[in-house]
């Protein structure tokens, strides 16, 4: 997959829209097409609930969706990535937003950040592969006054990489705040960036199944290196890979807040205290002992995203029967309960029997679940979703290779 296709993250008539514009813009050195753009071309725009704009995607299987939920674009930024975060405003704040998109993530951290500290710094690198979706985030019309701020920090980006021409921007950035902007493949961007810089890191592709480099086990290594001790990692999805992922690459992990969804997003920390919610105890039993539990793997940072997407379903397969409980029927969300439909749990016991586990109510199985009789949705350094998966983990392999012993 190339460059190009990477990045087109948005709807195929619209971004060629926003690259003609940009083009004439250059050409004469005009700006109505930039100034009118947006009411030309409004009906491509998408009104969310609260009054912000979002885009539709490019076709996924035969599907276009918007970039942000129906619920409010904006609202959805201050929601999912600003209010689980546990700033010190007394203190200097680094962010680092992937896949910045139109720009709403890091305009409601300069809000926030505005409205909360007076005399620390804030520094936000925003990373973005495709030009022409931060150059709509220089034609939507501004959701909160701080996007202005982040549209001047995009318009002088696309200025130096000769994407726009015209300085129209006029809202000055404050002496407080630093915007760097990177046009560029986030696994590129990642691996420049020094050690412990980050508070926060904003992790918002499109969707697992377009940019499953995004979500690998390999570029979550990198936000291990590049994040501080009490920082934390947002996203928007509650998908297993993801979150075994991230405990594969030392987080520890919890659950986001609910907007738009009906689930939560995930929270990542390398401080367990960082943490209030953990997931639901059937999440955790699916990551530790199904084949959806499998992460994406990009080994050396720059595999193509159907690569991915193919290995780790011949990783899925292989690991079926053999290291892990067949995600089918969801097979292991059972283990230590009574099943009253009769052809459910046979399949259930078909799938479980391969893994050396006689039944849902066996020894087994119990032993294998053991760790969510303390669960508790609070979580702590001891008591937390990282180490009971860890734990399922380990004694689902115990009893696979015949090692367990009753206790």
């Amino acid at each position: 997959m190339s460059y190009e296709d990477n990045a087109r993250i948005i709807n195929d008539d619209i971004f060629d829209l926003v690259n003609s514009c940009f083009e004439l813009e250059k050409s004469t050195r005009n700006n109505e097409g930039r100034v009118n753009f947006f009411d030309t071309y409004k009906n491509y725009f998408v009104l969310t609930d609260d009054g912000s704009y979002s885009i539709n995607s490019k076709e996924i299987n035969h599907k276009i969706e918007t970039l942000h939920t129906s619920t409010g674009a904006i609202s959805e930024s201050f929601e999912k990535f600003i209010k689980p975060m546990k700033f010190n405003y007394e203190e200097d704040i680094a962010i680092l937003d992937i896949c910045a998109g139109l720009g709403y993530n890091s305009s409601a951290a300069i809000e926030d950040f505005m409205k909360n500290s007076s005399k620390s710094n804030l520094t936000i690198d925003m990373v973005e592969i495709s030009p022409a979706t931060l150059a709509c985030g220089l034609l939507v019309p501004s959701p909160i006054k701080a996007h202005d701020i982040t549209k001047k920090a995009i318009e002088e980006e696309l200025i130096k990489q000769d994407y726009a021409t015209l300085s129209l921007e006029t809202c000055e950035i404050p002496e407080n705040i630093d915007i760097n902007v990177y046009i560029e493949d986030a696994r590129q961007t990642v691996q420049k960036l020094k050690d412990n810089t980050y508070d926060a890191i904003f992790l918002d592709p499109f969707s697992q199944n377009m940019a499953p480099e995004l979500f690998s086990l390999e570029f979550f290594k990198e936000f291990r290196r590049v994040i501080k001790d009490d920082g934390i990692v947002a996203t928007y999805t509650s998908s297993a890979p993801v979150r075994a992922a991230f405990i594969e690459a030392d987080f520890y992990i919890g659950q986001g807040p609910i907007f738009g969804r009906k689930q939560g997003g995930t929270l990542a920390s390398p401080n367990p205290e960082m943490l209030d919610t953990a997931l639901p105890k059937n999440d955790e039993i699916r990551i530790a002992l199904s084949d959806v539990g499998i992460p994406f793997r990009d080994p050396n940072l720059n595999n193509s995203s159907d690569y991915i997407l193919d290995k780790r379903t011949e990783e899925r397969h292989n690991a079926r029967h053999t290291t892990k409980i067949s995600s089918a029927v969801k097979t292991p969300i059972f283990l230590a309960c009574e099943m009253d439909d009769e052809k459910l749990k046979r399949r259930v016991e078909r799938n479980l029997a391969k893994m050396n586990i006689p039944s849902t109510t066996s020894d087994e199985a119990f032993y294998i679940v053991e760790c969510e009789n303390s669960y508790s949705k609070k979580q702590d350094e001891k008591n937390n979703s990282r180490n009971r998966i860890l734990d399922m983990e380990k004694k689902l392999k115990k009893v696979k290779l015949g090692n367990h012993v009753n206790t």
